[in-house]
């Protein structure tokens, strides 16, 4: 009788334990995995129809301005010509591609690889250009989608 009384009382032990092993180990997991998740999943701010409204004043001439377009990032470059506003999405690997002022092109950090004003590929390894997107300038404001 007593034997089966300590036997049970170790499995007991033993069940508690492992449960409280699975649950540490559950937690944890979870605990690396969500940041993670949350990181690698598109932001929801901007439905799909919605437009971004900027004024002109915030992008002077030769700089660029990003920001969250249906989201994800984008950008508006101003030039002699007029504004142009771009994916800032890398087509090789989702990178999110930097100006660079002094050379007026972006480049990905990733893999170098560079595009022009009109997000035509310069150099590097993305096969295709940076999608464009559509704009519009109405009065003292840029219309961006």
């Amino acid at each position: 009788m007593e034997k089966s009384i300590e036997k049970n009382s170790s499995n007991s032990k033993r069940s508690f334990l492992k449960l409280l092993f699975l649950t540490v180990m559950g937690v944890s997991f979870g605990g690396v995995i969500y940041p993670i998740i949350r990181y690698l999943s598109p932001l929801s701010q901007q439905k799909e129809g919605e437009k971004v409204e900027i004024l002109k004043d915030e992008v002077p001439i030769g700089k660029a301005k990003f920001l969250t377009y249906k989201g994800n990032p984008a950008v508006v470059i101003h030039t002699k010509a007029g504004f142009t506003a771009l994916s800032a999405v890398c087509t090789h690997l989702g990178c999110i591609v930097k100006w660079l002022e002094d050379k007026g092109e972006f480049q990905c950090p990733c893999h170098a690889g560079r595009f022009d004003v009109t997000g035509k590929v310069l150099s590097g390894p993305p096969p295709n250009p940076l999608l464009q997107i559509a704009v519009v300038e109405s009065g003292a404001k840029i219309v961006i989608g």
